[in-house]
């Protein structure tokens, strides 16, 4: 396991009250690194944060655990199965915690 992989699951399993839920995917392109995580449902509040600040730390730090590697690390946040958040408004295009949070603050 990679430190960029290993960093993000220390810091998540800290924050979530089912840490044998959390799941990280690694995959590495021509953008750099790319980690995907997925959490339990009920600890999806805690992983984004009020207005997103939680994964907009874990991002920046994240990034910097890039930096000391020579890699560009970027986090995206799976929607949990059985999420409660309406598509409707965007049926034909799969939308990231960090729209939604977009959206939120614009309104």
């Amino acid at each position: 396991m990679e430190r960029d992989q290993q960093f993000l699951e220390y810091v998540v399993k800290a924050l979530v009250d089912t840490p044998d839920d959390v799941k990280i995917n690694r995959s590495v392109d021509e953008m750099g690194v790319l980690l995907t995580l997925s959490v339990n449902k009920d600890d999806m509040g805690k992983v984004i944060g009020r207005s997103g600040q939680t994964a907009k730390a874990i991002r920046t730090i994240l990034r910097v655990v890039g930096m000391k590697n020579d890699a560009r690390v970027n986090l995206k946040i799976e929607e949990p199965e059985g999420s409660e958040r309406d598509m409707a408004a965007e049926p034909s295009r799969e939308r990231s915690v960090d729209d939604v949070i977009n959206d939120l603050k614009s309104e």
